[in-house]
């Protein structure tokens, strides 16, 4: 799960020993959603550069969106768990 390109994975994999408060995972979701569109914005615009097609670019980070929108989720429901 610790991916070097993205930091928050590393904070969330050393968070996991404690328990998580939902105003904590609140905070996690929204850097995970704040990382993923900066990633989807960064990419863009290096496509751009390069001359490469948006939906050449958008393809290649598919599995890295999917796999954030996949933490994302599982934040979420944790969080309703915790919800009275």
């Amino acid at each position: 799960m610790s991916d070097p390109a993205n930091p928050l994975t590393e904070n969330l994999t050393e968070n996991l020993t404690e328990p998580a408060t939902s105003e904590a995972l609140t905070e996690i979701i929204a850097e995970l959603e704040q990382y993923r569109e900066r990633l989807v914005n960064d990419t863009l615009s290096m496509a751009q550069r390069a001359k490469i097609m948006k939906s050449q670019a958008l393809a290649s980070l598919e599995p890295s969106l999917a796999q954030i929108d996949a933490q994302i989720e599982a934040l979420r429901q944790q969080q309703a768990a915790l919800q009275p």
